[in-house]
């Protein structure tokens, strides 16, 4: 990291946060010479290390026998907004400062070198040995112009082998591209799609919101296949036209290169963008174009909202009602409301999108804290998808099957007419269990209490909580019995077996988040699925994210019954949530879709609001649920999560904590209890839940009731939870 030299008279004490888990920021003598301000990053010594931190306050004095500044770093001080969403989270989220401070410090390292990209061009040789390929490759490389191999293998429709051979022989030559730009300039006057009247005036009330430049949030609800992007990209235009900048936030799955596509098609360019798939060194050539204001618009995953603007004129939250947005480890803060927050400290509007809003939202568009813009049509005139539920007490699937007849049946009509069906289940993985047929054993992880699930595209059994994975053995390990192991239960690996059997012609693919090769594989495969290139599709509940397949007319739900049978307050809610998403992936294109679901359960309330469209009275009926109960977001929860590595340990401390709860009017702490996952990456776990009214103060409660509470010793976390959204 580089350091600023010391400037001007200096002096002084500085106190300084540090990205720990602390509360308090230390203070330090300023070097005479040397002039600090707050939000300065700087480095200081912290017991037998010197680490970063930033300065939060500086105020007069000799510092006496203070520890020294150690120097200032030459980057993006930590303006006073960000500063104020540090101090705003910390506090909601009952988190040490130092942790919240965490999300929003990020130190660049200009020294990393950039990776470096390799084009080829020709060099006026020939090969010895000419084929139709290598023809076309030359053919396609003429002009002087430098390719990447990928671009020149497609356009000369060719592999990239062909394009190596050509290297090899010296009829192409290699040479080093320049490094992408991080941030091209998109231009609000490009012009766009045209506009239904319906989104005209939802684009026309979103760009004066952006006009007035004041706080302000909209919720824009529109059915699947409505056009809401196009509508925020609106608002985006006048954000840049004012020579401000924009964020729009996304789940990370939903970050497709079809959006990113759309975003090209609107505004000539696409945007930059900020998430896990990204490089690291991109990533800090980003932040730093963010700060000077070089990145006009960022399209990004949570992290991006703790980016440093210079001038941020609009953040949008896109797909607001999804779970993705909570951090459920560190600091658990939801990225919606922290976008919310954001955007009152700094005075601009904030665009909510969804099909299907969170309840949260919904109350408060119904109580006029946020205006509500509503898309009812899908665009251009198309038909919602034709919803039916398959009963499977009266269309049971066959034995160690999963598909029911009608399922089957619709299915090749469809196939037939030379359209595509996508298989919703949101299993990862062959089989969520395997068993011993002998014995009777069950395949449990090591370290946590829940059973392993079998991936056959992997050849492991694997845990989806804490990672752990071994091999599928041939024998028992319990009875040592070989070929008796049986997986229960269907994954969506499993399904695709069953396809693969029923329709042997037809191109299939599985697509689940925890296939191998990242984003750009699952980027990849979209886009082919888009294209048409696969007839069915079977996914997990990523495949409902915003994806638009224009041949997909068919949509088979496997099990929609998973969601409800739990004790979550928001069950009904998300599973409404999923069900609607993906529902809604059918019939986008030119020809109408249909939706069947499979379920033991068709009188449910949620799947009763499905099949007959009418999401308004689900909503209705939900809310009203939630406020005769005191449920947020009528009431207000926290959890409070105490883990060990020994059970009677994490028991014991869960007790005293409860044993001091001294709780005032208007609050009311239940439990301990274990939790439902009770065992987690070698820790056992016990729960708390605080239930409190709007009105009281719970972060205060908390705050005071950790303190009076003995301090537990370090082998025991304790994790609090403000507005939960996993009771797991």
């Amino acid at each position: 990291m580089g350091r600023q030299a010391p400037a001007g008279d200096g002096g002084g004490i500085a106190d300084v946060l540090v990205p720990v888990a602390l509360d308090t920021a230390y203070s330090y003598r300023v070097p005479p010479g040397q002039q600090l301000a707050p939000g300065d990053v700087v480095v200081v010594p912290l017991g037998p290390r010197e680490t970063v931190g930033v300065v939060w306050t500086t105020r007069g004095g000799d510092g006496g026998n203070l520890k020294s500044v150690v120097g200032k770093v030459d980057t993006t001080p930590l303006g006073p907004a960000l500063r104020k969403l540090v101090e705003w989270i910390a506090w909601y989220t009952v988190a040490p400062r130092g942790l919240a401070l965490r999300l929003a410090l990020r130190i660049p390292d200009p020294g990393r070198p950039e990776p470096v990209r390799v084009g080829v061009r020709l060099t006026g040789s020939l090969p010895k040995r000419m084929t139709p390929a290598r023809a076309r490759v030359i053919a396609a490389a003429e002009g002087g112009l430098v390719f990447s191999k990928r671009e020149l293998a497609e356009a000369a429709a060719a592999s990239q082998a062909v394009v190596n051979g050509l290297i090899d022989e010296g009829a192409l030559e290699a040479v080093a591209l320049p490094p992408d730009p991080v941030a091209l300039l998109p231009d609000p006057e490009h012009p766009g799609a045209t506009l239904s009247p319906d989104q005209a005036a939802a684009a026309a009330a979103l760009r004066a919101s952006v006009a007035a430049q004041q706080f302000a949030v909209t919720l824009v609800e529109g059915v699947t296949g409505s056009g809401k992007t196009e509508v925020y990209f609106e608002a985006v235009a006048e954000a840049l036209r004012q020579g401000r900048q924009a964020l729009i936030l996304m789940p990370e799955i939903a970050l497709t290169a079809q959006f990113l596509e759309r975003f090209a098609s609107r505004f000539g360019v696409k945007p930059a963008e900020w998430h896990s798939g990204v490089s690291t060194r991109r990533r800090e050539r980003l932040h730093l174009a963010v700060a000077s204001g070089e990145a006009r618009v960022v399209v990004g995953a949570r992290s991006a909202l703790f980016l440093p603007f210079r001038d941020l004129g609009l953040v949008v939250v896109d797909e607001e009602h999804e779970t993705a947005y909570k951090q459920e480890d560190g600091v658990h803060y939801h990225a919606r409301d922290m976008a919310v927050v954001r955007g009152r400290i700094e005075g601009f509007p904030v665009v909510l999108a969804s099909a299907t809003p969170s309840i949260e939202s919904r109350v408060n568009a119904a109580s006029g804290r946020y205006r509500h813009l509503a898309l009812p049509e899908r665009f251009g005139g198309r038909v919602l998808p034709a919803i039916a539920a398959i009963d499977l007490r009266r269309h049971p699937a066959p034995r160690d099957h999963w598909l029911s007849p009608p399922l089957v049946a619709a299915m090749r009509e469809t196939l037939e007419r030379g359209e595509q069906a996508l298989l919703f289940l949101n299993r990862r993985g062959y089989a969520p269990l395997t068993v011993c047929r002998a014995c009777g054993h069950r395949f449990q992880c090591p370290n946590c209490s829940t059973w392993l699930v079998e991936h056959r595209f992997r050849r492991a059994l694997v845990c989806h909580h804490c990672g752990h994975v071994e091999r599928k053995p041939d024998a028992c390990p319990a009875c040592g019995t070989f070929d008796a192991l049986a997986a229960c239960g269907p994954g969506v690996e499993r399904l695709a077996d069953e396809v693969a059997e029923l329709f042997p012609d037809q191109r299939r693919i599985v697509l689940s988040s925890d296939m191998p090769g990242g984003t750009e594989r699952m980027r990849a495969e979209l886009q082919a699925v888009a294209e048409g290139e696969f007839a069915i599709v079977i996914g997990t509940q990523l495949v409902a994210k915003g994806h638009n397949f224009p041949g997909l007319t068919l949509v088979g739900v496997i099990d929609a019954d998973i969601g409800l049978a739990n004790g979550d307050p928001r069950a009904a809610e998300r599973t409404f949530q999923l069900l609607q998403q993906v529902t809604g992936r059918a019939g986008r294109g030119d020809r109408p879709g249909r939706a069947l679901i499979q379920t033991f359960a068709p009188e449910h309330p949620v799947l009763k609001a499905l099949l007959s469209g009418d999401s308004a009275r689900f909503y209705a009926e939900e809310i009203a649920a939630r406020e005769a109960a005191g449920l947020p977001p009528f009431g207000r929860l926290a959890g409070i999560i105490v883990a060990a590595p020994d059970r009677g340990e994490a028991e014991a401390h869960a007790r005293v904590l409860a044993r001091t709860a001294e709780t005032p009017p208007g609050i009311h702490v239940l439990g301990p209890a274990e939790a439902p996952l009770a065992l987690v990456r070698g820790r056992y776990r016990f729960r708390l839940l605080v239930r409190a009214s709007r009105e009281a103060d719970l972060q205060g409660y908390l705050r005071a009731w950790l303190a009076r509470a003995p301090r537990p010793p370090q082998r025991i976390r304790v994790t609090i939870d403000v507005d939960p959204q996993s009771f797991l």
